[in-house]
């Protein structure tokens, strides 16, 4: 989706590109050197400056979305917006217009967690593994789940009863009688 949202940028981005340097008297270089590197370069060395706050070059996989960033810091740079607050992504006009249409997969836990967060997960549950191995545990587990077992059949007993009752007395009969036989 972000590849689309990008290419879609760039479409637009050409597209006014392209008029503009129709109307520039010099040639489509000129016109990127003089109005669109001015602008972009910057955003360029702040995207890389963020990617590395992100550790981006230390990881295969992160959080960090290289368009979106570059997106939010283009539009809140905009000369337009100059005496305007800043706007983050997700409440930029064209961007909630794009997302209603073309929704994001939710980015997964292991990439939203921090490294201190993802060790605590994963050191909890090393530590209830080793936990649940020691045999006077296994032993306890196995007991309660007797116990439930047990109190499960004894339940089913009782409610098989007085089914058995209410059925009794709907058709007459008298539920002592029921119980004489057994």
């Amino acid at each position: 989706y972000n590849l689309c949202f990008f290419l879609c940028l760039e479409i637009q981005f050409y597209d006014q590109l392209l008029k503009a340097v129709l109307f520039c008297s010099g040639s489509p270089r000129e016109y990127l050197e003089y109005y669109i590197f001015p602008v972009l370069l910057p955003g360029m060395a702040e995207l890389l400056h963020q990617a590395k706050k992100e550790k981006c070059f230390e990881r295969k996989r992160t959080k960090f979305i290289a368009c979106d960033f570059l997106t939010e810091w283009l539009y809140n740079k905009n000369p337009k917006r100059k005496d305007e607050s800043f706007t983050e992504f997700f409440s930029i006009p064209f961007v909630t217009n794009w997302l209603k249409d073309h929704p994001r997969p939710p980015i997964p836990l292991s990439l939203l967690l921090s490294e201190e967060e993802a060790s605590i997960v994963i050191q909890s549950f090393w530590r209830g593994y080793r936990v649940r191995c020691d045999s006077e545990v296994q032993e306890l587990r196995q007991w309660q789940k007797q116990l439930r077992e047990d109190k499960n059949i004894f339940k089913r007993v009782k409610e098989f009863w007085t089914k058995q009752e209410a059925k009794g007395n709907l058709c007459g009969l008298d539920s002592s009688v029921i119980h004489v036989g057994m």
